[in-house]
């Protein structure tokens, strides 16, 4: 796995012992979605469909898919429902492309327009995820989420736990 950030977006390669045409339904079918992130997930992927995750059970990431090119690119707008979200439905862009390794898929992932002060959550949250959905999509079994068995970060930290 390989990351960068630069001043608005965080890019992630990853290499999947999978086809690409087996990674890319893990981001257009809701089922599959669900082996690496979220606990819930509405999905419409064509262009001007809805993209709606459950992250957790108490996050809920929302956007719109942008372009599909089967097998090949996803492009979908990416934001937190909720009041006082600094991040709104809709309001950036995550850009997946894959390429063929042989069997495997090399998969790029680009979520761009973030606020610097963003980065480094939106960060940790790919970093969490992507290797989940590199077990799942290889046929493995990803497990539990334990973020989304962890208590909400408001009352983990009026508990004393991490904040």
């Amino acid at each position: 796995t390989e990351t960068h950030a630069s001043s608005d977006a965080y890019e992630c390669t990853i290499r999947i012992e999978a086809r690409c045409e087996t990674v890319y339904g893990y981001f257009t079918d809701p089922e599959k979605m669900l082996t690496w992130k979220g606990v819930a997930a509405t999905l419409d992927p064509r262009p001007g469909g809805i993209y709606r995750v459950n992250v957790t059970g108490r996050e809920v990431a929302s956007g719109r898919y942008v372009e599909l090119v089967p097998f090949h690119r996803i492009v979908f707008t990416w934001g937190w429902e909720g009041e006082g979200q600094p991040l709104p439905p809709g309001s950036t862009t995550v850009e997946v492309t894959l390429a063929a390794d042989g069997d495997a898929t090399v998969l790029r992932l680009r979520h761009s327009g973030l606020a610097p002060e963003l980065l480094p959550g939106h960060a940790d949250g790919w970093d969490h995820f992507l290797p989940r959905l590199a077990i799942a999509a290889a046929g493995g079994d990803a497990g539990p989420d334990p973020w989304a068995a962890a208590p909400p970060v408001a009352a983990a930290a009026g508990s004393g736990g991490p904040a």
